[in-house]
């Protein structure tokens, strides 16, 4: 009897990762076996080869692709073709079709790059690169999987860099940006003081300089009562006031 797909989706969850995709070598000139596509087992078998998976292996091991959050619209819609489909047709997907789905949909991925305004210069440079040069469905997929990391960690690493010349830079960003230089941070370490360490160093000391107003003797009522009105404000807050407010008190 065939199981519904709400059912095999349930059985899926319970499984190892469906696939073990042995990707041929990137090296100019080097050759190799096509990919070697398996399936899981319920033992420590390796798993089971494609062509040997019964319907419903088949059916769990496409659910379980569909169930991964990595999959995109392209993966997501040849999957749902190929569990509409005939056995014959899911074998497929699962041998070839998937590897150009995700290819698809990894394009995608890296051209919306070169629309994002974070995109750095060595990240726009190696999306141009990788277009240009025709790249295989593996060479993408290594790409989003490493060099993105990689060339992003170049382009953060730059910024921070950056952080030390600009005048406005307060004395914990200094302090800040110059221990991350000093400790070998990892390309993660990079990119989450970038998203979250730099917004809350800014915001110490916009609050320092917010408070210098404050201690001011020649600051204005009105400025000394918009500083402290902001001083325990958010740190967009605290930048804005220091960027545009302070100067539209007195206007």
């Amino acid at each position: 009897m065939r199981l519904t797909r709400a059912a095999l989706a349930v059985a899926a969850t319970a499984l190892t990762p469906a696939l073990l995709l042995t990707a041929p070598a990137f090296a100019a000139g080097s050759s190799s076996a096509p990919a070697t596509v398996t399936a899981p087992a319920a033992t420590d078998d390796p798993g089971t080869p494609v062509d040997d998976m019964s319907e419903e292996e088949l059916r769990i091991a496409i659910l379980r692709i569909m169930a991964d959050e990595d999959s995109g619209k392209g993966v997501t819609r040849e999957a749902n073709k190929a569990l509409d489909g005939t056995v014959e047709d899911m074998r497929a997907f699962l041998k070839t079709g998937y590897r150009l789905a995700q290819a698809e949909d990894d394009s995608v991925a890296i051209v919306k790059l070169l629309a994002n305004p974070d995109s750095g210069k060595r990240v726009i440079r190696e999306v141009n690169e990788l277009l240009d040069s025709n790249a295989t469905p593996e060479e993408l997929r290594a790409w989003l999987e490493t060099g993105y990391r990689l060339a992003q960690a170049e382009d953060d690493s730059v910024a921070i860099v950056k952080l030390l010349a600009n005048p406005d830079s307060g004395k914990r960003v200094i302090r800040e940006v110059n221990e991350l230089l000093n400790s070998d941070a990892t390309p993660e370490e990079l990119r989450a003081w970038l998203e979250t360490g730099y917004r809350l160093a800014q915001a110490e000391d916009d609050r320092v300089a917010v408070a210098r107003i404050l201690g001011d003797p020649n600051s204005s009522s009105a400025l000394r009562a918009a500083a402290e009105a902001v001083i325990d404000g958010t740190p967009e807050e605290l930048r804005y006031f220091l960027e545009h407010g302070q100067y539209e008190v007195d206007a």
